[in-house]
């Protein structure tokens, strides 16, 4: 299906919902299926972003502006997710208790609203990694209308480019605890501590950035093509210094470069040993 054809029938699935709250992050996703909903839908619609310790800090502000632009209305949403201790103690289905908590409050907004749906912003690049938050969503009947029209990540990207989105090229936005390795627990003194070692990164002029917390040691994630500036001159040494003046003993730079889910990576190789019969032979 070519691209003009996803945005037709995503239009298409909009208008015919005649109403929904969109769960909207402020990311390229959510922020085209925002831009669509507010042609098809008009003033039945209510654009929530959640903030909490988890949502990375500084996207508020540009969230509420485009939302603005749009002339959509715009809410901001506290979520706990950190005080639930299914939450907190990070099991591999993390996700399905943050959602839970998510889809929950915008399921009483929207009830409250006489408004019949509640939406997010996945795409069909999701369905591919391991997502526990789908099965929320799919307990509260969250739609997805980015998935139901065919659209991927790519198209997503090269769509909002179309509409000169202003966040067409912005980096991927993920919540703040996939930095943290499965069993490892979520506090917020880890959280700040990530929070605060990213946004040095970003400082010094690196796009997309994780940095993945394994206990004392911070490893880092960029894009490959940024490795030459992070080997550049004193770089090293000024971020190994700066993330061990946060609490790190340890830096490291992934080699593999960043890629979404890699804390799954673990995981996924434990259940592709056991399907080959429990594991490596020496």
């Amino acid at each position: 299906m070519e691209i003009d054809q996803k945005w037709e029938r995503l239009q298409t699935l909009l208008r015919e919902m005649k109403g929904a709250v969109l769960a909207y992050s402020g990311g390229v996703d959510s922020s085209l299926l925002l831009k669509a909903a507010s042609e098809a839908m008009g003033a039945r619609l209510v654009a929530i972003t959640a903030v909490s310790e988890t949502y990375p800090g500084g996207e508020l502000k540009a969230a509420s502006a485009f939302a603005t632009s749009l002339g959509v209305a715009h809410r901001i949403l506290r979520t706990t997710e950190l005080e639930h201790e299914a939450f907190a103690q990070n099991a591999s289905d993390r996700c399905y208790h943050c959602k839970t908590e998510l889809f929950g409050k915008l399921s009483e907004i929207a009830r409250h609203e006489s408004l019949p749906f509640v939406l997010d912003g996945s795409n069909t690049d999701d369905l591919k990694d391991l997502r526990p938050g789908r099965k929320a969503a799919e307990s509260y009947s969250v739609r997805s209308p980015l998935i139901e029209a065919g659209f991927c990540k790519a198209d997503i990207r090269q769509f909002a480019l179309s509409l000169n989105l202003p966040m067409w090229n912005k980096p991927s936005l993920a919540c703040l605890s996939s930095r943290i390795p499965f069993g490892t627990r979520i506090t917020r003194d880890v959280l700040d501590k990530i929070q605060q070692a990213e946004d040095l990164l970003h400082g010094f002029g690196f796009s997309q950035v994780r940095v993945r917390h394994h206990g004392d040691t911070a490893r880092i994630e960029i894009e490959k093509t940024e490795f030459a500036l992070l080997l550049s001159d004193d770089m090293p040494n000024v971020i190994v210094s700066s993330l061990k003046a946060l609490g790190y003993t340890y830096v490291c730079l992934d080699l593999a470069g960043y890629r979404t889910g890699s804390m799954n990576e673990a995981g996924q190789q434990m259940r592709n040993d056991s399907s080959q019969g429990g594991g490596k032979k020496a």
